[in-house]
């Protein structure tokens, strides 16, 4: 079978005789994966549910070039260079595998050179996630581990511990993408590499396209998936040289580049890759896609597809560009945690809808850290609000609140975090260690990176789109009057969203009883836990307040006699700021006395006059154990000088979500 498909298993032996001389008929035009499709394989061992599988030759119709060329312009476009240190996410299955391929090709042939320590080429990591959720999953990542490792790349598994239990089998795919990307972001972290690189390719960008438009996504979700972002830990990886959480940037170089070629690459490299059955299972909403799609595959639905998706594309890049613009021009973030927004220079009445709701949801996603999509009627409410010029009313949204600023006359508002008196759940509150962060070395090649990146993105930037205007029911209509699609794929598209969102409305009318039968309780703590911080520790909150605390040289003459509040406490209660607090610090301006607490006070006010109630209600203060108000960090309110406290506004997520590309 020289030019054959030889099927193995992971123990080494072949498939049975039959099936061999089966697949060594079909034409190598076809995917391994329809092969698969076609014969139900099933895994010698019986501890392995996935099947290990290599093609024994090399065809001829392998373009080495084109792979090369393409992968090559693809991470140029990310500003990255050979010798940059690299993450690669791996699975073992023909995606991953073919990025292994190109990028130790791209390393080692690059023009710096990059030579290889102990056998293993120098800054390339890939990571091997076991999510932990089968019984044979260990030992498949230590075997896909192994495959990798002799390709020259190192490897590390990082194992999973679902600490809340097992996802639900509704949820599990979900559960698990998220899962694997905190794991593969704290690999980075640890070894300080600042570029993770992901297998996606064309295939996936169209089964996302599908989903999206039968779930009714507008233009910029039928964009897709980015070609290059930046991505944030979900605990603080705070870079204390510039004060601010440490991000990565994920790179996809594959996406012009379909499944098929995946196979091609692999046989190239003569690798072997993985075939999980559980992608072929209909439960989930992406495998009955992928299936549809592939069903009905031809060059013309390919490209004509891809046409679509690239004027989305094209359109989200252009609305990044106008919503980066606005931002810098018209939003002004305050060291306290709120920004004010400049109504006259924004002139939203003259500012597309698209661009607006972008504009308004980056900046509200901010403010309140909280980065879930705005949405329906609260979108629309937020665009009749901002568009109210001059502004005279308050609006509660999304976790924010906005309000005209004070003596501005209604031409700038305030968005704040809007929170009642409750405080944040246990998930949100980080105890960390500024000293330790200290430690860990900072490098200048991660900003050049984003740099080269952007003045790439900014110089392929496009001003003439055909998507700006166009609601989600009406893009594929568009298209078929720009001539993006024919008659035939235009019908089939449709026919694939109308089958998909019917099942989407069954499922959700067959889940709605059980949903109002479950009582979801919420993510915030009761008013009875409270928060704790002791003196010399750092406390992170809400994605975005630092807080700490600690005792000055300073006495205080209570100190002197063991009365002080500040020296006898061991540690402070943390929470919001409430309305009896600044009324106490108006009481105690009032005093007589010319101590330390009244003079604080009397500052403290004259910095509360320029600051909404909503916008202050989001400070944070530090009460000893009898509830005595000790310090309002943010206003520089402390009781006595024995005490030196201090708030920083540290969100998780920069302004704008960090840099993004969809070239």
């Amino acid at each position: 079978m020289a030019r054959g498909v030889a099927l193995r298993c992971c123990n080494g032996r072949k498939s049975s005789t039959l099936l061999s001389i089966s697949i060594a008929k079909v034409s190598l035009s076809f995917s391994p994966k329809t092969l698969f499709a076609s014969f139900p394989i099933q895994p010698r061992r019986q501890n392995f549910s996935r099947l290990f599988c290599n093609l024994s030759s090399v065809p001829n119709t392998v373009n080495e070039k084109k792979y090369k060329e393409v992968f090559n312009r693809r991470m140029a476009m990310a500003g990255l260079k050979p010798h940059h240190r690299i993450a690669l996410g791996v699975s073992g299955g023909p995606d991953s595998m073919a990025l292994c391929v190109l990028t130790a090709k791209w390393k080692t042939e690059g023009l710096s050179g990059v030579s290889k320590t102990d056998g293993f080429i120098d800054g390339l990591v890939a990571v091997v996630v076991d999510h932990g959720l089968r019984q044979e999953s260990r030992d498949e990542a230590e075997l896909v581990c192994s495959r990798v490792s002799d390709m020259g790349i190192r490897c590390e598994i990082a194992r999973c511990d679902w600490v809340n239990g097992r996802p639900k089998q509704g949820h599990l795919q979900e559960a698990a993408r998220d899962m694997r990307y905190q794991m593969i972001s704290n690999v980075c972290f640890r070894q300080q590499i600042g570029v993770l690189l992901i297998a996606h390719h064309a295939d996936d960008q169209a089964e996302l396209f599908i989903l999206r438009l039968s779930r009714g996504s507008g233009v910029l979700g039928l964009a897709g998936t980015s070609f290059a972002s930046e991505i944030f830990s979900q605990d603080l990886e705070l870079d204390v040289k510039h004060m601010k959480n440490r991000s990565i940037l994920l790179v996809r170089p594959l996406l012009d580049l379909w499944k098929e070629d995946m196979y091609k690459i692999c046989q190239w490299g003569r690798q072997d890759w993985v075939e999980d059955p559980t992608n072929l299972s209909q439960l989930y909403v992406r495998n009955r896609i992928r299936t549809s799609i592939g069903n009905l595959q031809s060059d013309t639905f390919k490209s004509e597809l891809q046409a679509v998706i690239s004027e989305c594309r094209r359109t989200r890049s252009f609305v990044d560009k106008v919503c980066t613009d606005l931002i810098n021009q018209t939003v002004s973030v305050t060291d306290k945690g709120y920004a004010v927004l400049d109504l006259e220079r924004l002139n939203p009445t003259e500012v597309k809808d698209i661009c607006l709701s972008k504009y308004l949801t980056a900046v509200l996603q901010f403010i309140s850290q909280r980065q879930r999509p705005i949405r329906g009627n609260t979108l629309k409410l937020l665009l009749n609000y901002i568009r109210a010029i001059p502004c005279r009313t308050s609006l509660t949204a999304a976790g924010c609140y906005l309000s005209p600023a004070p003596g501005s006359k209604g031409t700038k508002v305030i968005v704040s975090c809007f929170l009642d008196i409750s405080l944040p759940s246990k998930t949100e509150i980080l105890n960390i260690c500024l000293n330790e962060a200290r430690k860990r070395p900072t490098s200048d090649d991660f900003g050049q990176i984003i740099s080269a990146a952007k003045t790439f993105s900014d110089q392929n930037r496009v001003s003439d789109v055909q998507f700006l205007d166009a609601a989600s029911e009406s893009v594929l209509s568009k298209a078929r009057e720009l001539n993006l699609l024919s008659e035939s794929t235009y019908t089939t598209i449709g026919l694939l969203q109308r089958d998909e969102t019917n099942r989407f409305i069954t499922k959700k009318e067959n889940n709605k009883s059980v949903d109002e039968s479950e009582d979801h309780g919420t993510n915030v703590a009761s008013s009875s836990d409270k928060v704790h911080l002791l003196p010399g520790r750092d406390l992170y909150l809400m994605n975005r307040l630092l807080i700490r605390w600690d005792l000055s040289s300073h006495q205080c003459d209570e100190a002197r006699c063991g009365k002080c509040p500040v020296r006898t406490a061991t540690t402070m209660e943390v929470r919001h700021m409430v309305e009896s607090d600044w009324l106490y610090l108006a009481e105690l301006s009032r005093s007589s006395s010319r101590d330390h607490s009244t003079s604080s006070s009397h500052k403290a006010l004259r910095s509360l006059k320029s600051i909404p109630a909503a916008a202050r209600r989001s400070f944070l203060v530090l009460v000893n154990h009898c509830g005595l108000l000790l310090s309002v960090p943010a206003i520089g309110f402390s009781y006595c000088p024995c005490l030196q406290a201090s708030t920083v506004f540290l969100p998780r997520v920069p302004l704008g979500g960090g840099f993004s590309s969809f070239l």
